[in-house]
């Protein structure tokens, strides 16, 4: 890879949320760090981690952050979608509860973070197919409808979590890319251009459901 040292092109904060145990603790120890502990804890409140990768030859800084998944932590999670540019809303394919609470998750996400905020639907723990309790075509069909992208996950066996994490990393880039040169036309014709439009692209498999937002982002 790269030399990573250069300066940092942009800084894009991923939340993750989701009902407590889902994994994601261990989906970000998995991106951030490689890492996988059988004897992880609950997380306490919030904490984030950082991991810098190259996207279509810029440097980016991915600052994830984890909260935990208890209601009584609700009061500090609800702060920390402020400038978040990017969500992973996370279930467990063996707990159906956990995904009939992603509605409320998905509620709670929008009326605290920006509205063009991108979100990936992730169903992790896929290594416990023979556990399964939520199909595949029932989170498929969630996503499609909400406009979200979707992916199912392994944090144990390290399966797609970077293609995850990758995903909505690079539709940020993308759509903040495609943004700053609709404003340089704009700003050399002078006219006014609308932003992002675009229609949803289902792909089959487990290829994300990938929607084309409308966004609005600073870099850093």
């Amino acid at each position: 890879m790269a030399n990573l040292q250069q300066k940092i092109d942009y800084v894009f904060k991923v939340v993750l949320i989701g009902d407590s145990a889902v994994g994601k603790s261990q989906l970000l120890a998995r991106f951030a760090r490689n890492e996988f502990s059988l004897d992880s804890k609950a997380t306490i409140g919030v904490e984030f981690q950082t991991r810098t990768l190259l996207i279509d030859h810029k440097t980016v800084k991915a600052q994830i952050w984890d909260t935990a998944g208890q209601e009584r932590y609700r009061a500090v999670t609800s702060a920390y979608y402020r400038g978040a540019v990017g969500a992973m809303l996370v279930y467990d394919i063996t707990k159906r509860q956990s995904f009939d609470h992603v509605a409320k998750w998905l509620e709670e996400l929008r009326g605290h973070a920006d509205k063009n905020i991108v979100i990936i639907l992730v169903g992790n723990k896929s290594d416990l197919g023979s556990l399964r309790a939520v199909p595949v075509e029932d989170a498929k069909e969630f996503a499609e409808r909400e406009n979200l992208f979707f992916m199912e996950t392994s944090a144990l066996e390290a399966t797609n979590v970077e293609s995850a994490f990758l995903t909505i990393l690079t539709e940020i880039y993308r759509i903040i890319s495609k943004k700053a040169l609709i404003a340089n036309d704009e700003h050399e014709s002078g006219g006014n251009s609308s932003l992002l439009t675009g229609t949803k692209i289902v792909v089959p498999g487990q290829e994300p459901v990938e929607p084309v937002r409308r966004f609005s982002c600073c870099s850093s």
